[in-house]
C-alpha cells in the first residue's frame, strides 16, 4: 500500500518548513530524501509518518488519511528513526529492541530475534544501554523499529553514526526488506549513498520539492549545481558511483 503526500505542506516554530509538496512512494522501494541544511527532509519524514500534523494538505497511507488513523495502527504500519533519538530507560539491548513490538501488544520473539540479527546485535544483546557507543546505539534504535515489522520504515539519516562495514551491513538489510515488499524512506546526506541505493531520490530545496525520479535524474550534476551550489561530477558507473567536486567546492564524497 503506497505512502503518498498531497499538496503537503508543514509548519514548525512558526516556519513553513514544507510547502506545496506531492509524492506517493511505492512499497518495495527505497526512496532517499536529500538536499542542503534547513530544506525540510526531516520535517518531511516527520510528516509522513504522521508525527507532524500538516497545516494543509494530508498524508495518505493504504487508502486511509493518518490523521484519522489511531496512533496504534498508525504505529504498527510506519516505523520511524529519528535523526537523535533517546533513550528513556536503561535496559538491555534484547528489551529495548523487544519494545519494537509495542504497538502489536504481543512479545513477537521470532521478529526481535531477526532484528538483532539484522543489525549483528547478538553479542551485545544483554548489554544495558548506557554502555553502547553511538553506532552501536544507532544499530539497537533500528533494530527496535525492524522489530515491529512495518508496512514502512522511515529513518533519519540511520547511517551517520555507522562506521562503513556497518553501513555497508544496515543498506544491505533495507535492500531485503524493500524486495520483501516494505516500503524504505530515508533522509540522506550521502548523495553517493543516495545515488548508488536508492530507487527513487526526492530533492528538497527550502521546503520545495525541486527533483524527483531515478538517481541518476534527480541527482544529475546540474541538480547538484543548482540546489547545493557545487559544480560536481559522477565517476564510475552504476551500481558503485562516486561523487568528486571540482576545487571550487571543497570536498569529496
Amino acid at each position: 500500500m503506497s505512502l503518498s503526500a498531497e499538496d503537503l505542506m508543514l509548519v514548525r516554530g512558526g516556519a513553513c518548513v514544507v510547502e506545496g509538496l506531492s509524492a506517493t512512494l511505492e512499497p518495495g522501494t527505497i526512496t532517499a530524501i536529500v538536499g542542503p541544511n534547513g530544506a525540510g527532509k526531516s520535517s518531511l519524514l516527520l510528516g509522513l509518518a504522521g508525527l507532524l500534523a500538516p497545516s494543509a494538505g494530508r498524508v495518505v497511507q493504504g487508502g486511509s488519511d493518518l490523521a484519522s488513523v489511531s496512533p496504534r495502527k498508525r504505529a504498527q504500519a510506519i516505523g520511524y528513526l529519528p535523526q537523535m533519538p533517546e533513550i528513556a530507560w536503561d535496559i538491555a539491548v534484547e528489551n529495548l529492541v523487544a519494545l519494537g513490538r509495542l504497538p502489536w501488544r504481543d512479545r513477537g520473539t521470532q521478529a526481535i530475534e531477526a532484528a538483532i540479527a539484522a543489525l549483528t546485535l547478538e553479542e551485545l544483546r544483554h548489554r544495558p544501554a548506557s554502555r553502547l557507543s553511538g553506532g552501536e546505539r544507532a544499530r539497537v534504535l533500528l533494530a527496535r523499529v525492524l522489530a515491529g515489522e512495518p508496512r514502512w520504515i522511515l529513518a533519519d539519516e540511520p547511517v551517520a553514526a555507522l562506521d562503513l562495514a556497518h553501513q555497508i551491513a544496515l543498506i544491505t538489510h533495507l535492500k531485503a526488506c524493500a524486495k520483501a515488499g516494505q516500503g524504505v524512506v530515508l533522509v540522506l546526506h550521502d548523495l553517493a549513498l543516495a545515488m548508488n541505493h536508492a530507487d527513487r531520490v526526492l530533492v528538497l530545496e527550502q521546503g520545495r520539492l525541486v527533483a524527483d525520479g531515478t538517481p541518476e535524474a534527480a541527482l544529475a550534476c546540474d541538480v547538484i549545481a543548482r540546489v547545493w551550489g557545487v559544480q560536481a561530477q559522477w565517476l564510475g558507473k552504476a551500481p558503485a558511483m562516486g561523487l568528486v567536486t571540482t576545487p571550487q567546492g571543497q570536498a569529496q564524497a
